[in-house]
């Protein structure tokens, strides 16, 4: 078997069955082997486009992969593959290389930069493991080392492939890559026993449940810890979605000191809180002035369990989160939780023109289990807080490594990844500028997501916290990109009303993607994003 038809086939059998990728000569082999293996290549417009594409495919799907060129598309992909690190999502990066034997011959092949390692020691920094595939003895033991640990930590991998290995033939190995790490059984039972006195002793519990309940498919898990005890579930901005939020004993998003001043207090007051999976960033808590008590706190992660002061070695994050189902714990359900809700659309006049408000209380109307919500960083993703996603795991964002444009080439790894599901995009026009342009790759591959675009002339989340020419962009006319690309249906709205019928229309005719600007003064802001000002800022 060669290098890419062993690959394929284990790449298929975790069920990557899209590929993204920008191609170029040191990977024309791979894509074309890869496509003959039954793996269909999906070409984006940019390396960027087909990172984000691949992670958010990842975190959907479970594992994603993306394949571009040497050091000129690789360097390119390396924001992606940054946040995919550092938001724990799968994603296997395929680089096409220089041969090795043509190496030797001409020591100044084009793409290289400094020495023809240069790739890989970029990638070693933002990957869990990075090697270049050279000894067909072993290229198979790597393959499945790389997927292995993809899988195990819930993180970015990279394969090298030089060009004359493409083809080579490889031995098999004779054993799969080892099974996780087993629980130590005594400290499962005794951090058991100590978080069953701890929860069973409290008066006001509560379950703060992070991306890592997604990321090691544990949410149908916490929707019965909760059913089971009783104890409500706040998420975090990046686990928005852990849970669905219809459940009744969901509170809503925590954020610390510049969350729902409501959800805050429920926190605070908490003389148990119970964080699943939680990355402890500036983020989750707020700002850097949020003080978080771990002597009232069990706090379990795929890296670390504590419980108060007490570490635990060798404990699972999947064993532990079981093990709490195992304890029968139950607590006396509270009597009134926090309900955060975005105004009532009774309450929107639908002749005035769109509030940040209004806009996110209308497309909450329009969410349903057969909708994913894509939202882009700044207005878009703070506005989107208070929105109820009606199943786990319908929003993603980069809502921790923050990096703006990830929203509309994430929807084409959504759409692919779950093509029962609607995308409901939300991006700035910032974003927008600058991998809006992926909406081509939509209409390549026939995929039909509904953009909304915030046009608030700029960079609108800077602007409340230092306001400046340098906010401002030049105002594209963005509902004619349909005419550049000959493809979709777009359109721009103003009012209530007049984004009320276009989600409407969207929603109906579903035979390509559509874009809705949706036009917002500059000085607009969401209440989460006025709290954040207010303070996080000296």
């Amino acid at each position: 078997m060669t290098t890419i038809q062993f690959l394929a086939r284990q790449l298929l059998s975790h069920n990557v069955k899209h590929v993204f990728s920008v191609p170029g000569d040191y990977s024309l082999k791979i894509l074309d082997s890869l496509a003959k293996e039954g793996i269909r290549i999906i070409n984006t417009c940019d390396e960027q486009g087909a990172g984000f594409a691949a992670d958010a495919y990842g975190r959907l799907n479970g594992l994603g992969a993306v394949c571009i060129t040497y050091c000129v598309g690789g360097l390119k992909v390396t924001n992606p593959v940054a946040e995919a690190y550092a938001e724990k999502s799968p994603v296997i990066v395929l680089s096409g290389a220089p041969g090795l034997k043509e190496r030797q011959k001409d020591p100044l092949l084009h793409h290289k930069v400094k020495d023809f390692n240069t790739q890989l020691k970029v990638f070693e920094a933002l990957t869990v493991f990075a090697t270049i595939l050279e000894n067909p003895r072993d290229i198979g033991e790597q393959i499945l080392k790389a997927i292995g640990l993809a899988l195990k930590y819930k993180r970015p991998v990279y394969l090298e492939i030089p060009r004359d290995i493409v083809t080579a033939e490889i031995e098999i190995p004779k054993h799969d890559f080892p099974e996780d790490d087993q629980s130590n059984p005594k400290a499962l039972e005794e951090a058991l026993k100590e978080a069953k006195e701890m929860i069973e002793s409290s008066t006001r519990p509560l379950i703060l449940a992070d991306v890592e309940i997604q990321r090691f498919g544990l949410q149908k898990e916490l929707e019965m810890l909760t059913n089971q005890t009783g104890v409500p579930v706040c998420a975090t901005l990046l686990g928005k979605s852990v849970i669905a939020e219809t459940h009744p004993n969901y509170i809503g998003v925590y954020e610390g000191a510049t969350g729902s001043a409501e959800v805050c207090a429920y926190f605070d007051q908490s003389d148990c809180l119970i964080l699943l999976g939680v990355f402890m960033t500036d983020i989750t808590l707020g700002s850097t002035k949020s003080i978080l008590d771990m002597g009232k706190c069990i706090y379990a992660t795929s890296e670390k369990l504590t419980i108060r002061h007490h570490s635990f070695e060798d404990v699972r994050f999947e064993d532990f989160v079981r093990g709490l189902l195992t304890l029968n714990i139950r607590k006396a359900p509270p009597e009134k939780l926090p309900n955060p809700t975005l105004p009532r659309i009774e309450d929107i006049d639908e002749n005035e023109r769109i509030s940040v408000n209004s806009f996110f209380s209308l497309v909450n109307s329009f969410l349903s289990s057969q909708t994913v919500v894509v939202a882009d960083v700044g207005e878009s993703l703070f506005g989107a807080i208070d929105l109820v996603i009606h199943e786990s795991t319908e929003f993603i964002s980069p809502a921790y490594y923050a990096s703006v444009g990830f929203s509309i080439p994430a929807s084409i790894g959504a759409e692919l990844a779950k093509p029962q599901l609607v995308p409901f995009v939300i991006c700035g026009d910032g974003a927008f500028q600058m991998t809006g342009i992926e909406l081509a790759t939509a209409c390549r591959y026939n995929l039909h997501p509904i953009v909304f675009l915030l046009n608030n002339r700029g960079y609108s989340t800077e602007r409340i916290f230092l306001d400046g020419s340098f906010n401002d962009l030049w105002n594209w006319n963005y509902s004619k990109i349909t005419e550049l690309l000959g493809c979709g249906k777009s359109c721009s709205v103003k009012t209530n009303k007049e984004l009320k019928v276009a989600i409407e229309k969207a929603i109906l005719n579903r035979d390509s993607f559509w874009l809705i600007e949706v036009t917002i003064p500059p000085t607009d802001h969401s209440q989460a994003l006025q709290r954040m000002a207010e303070r996080i800022m000296p």
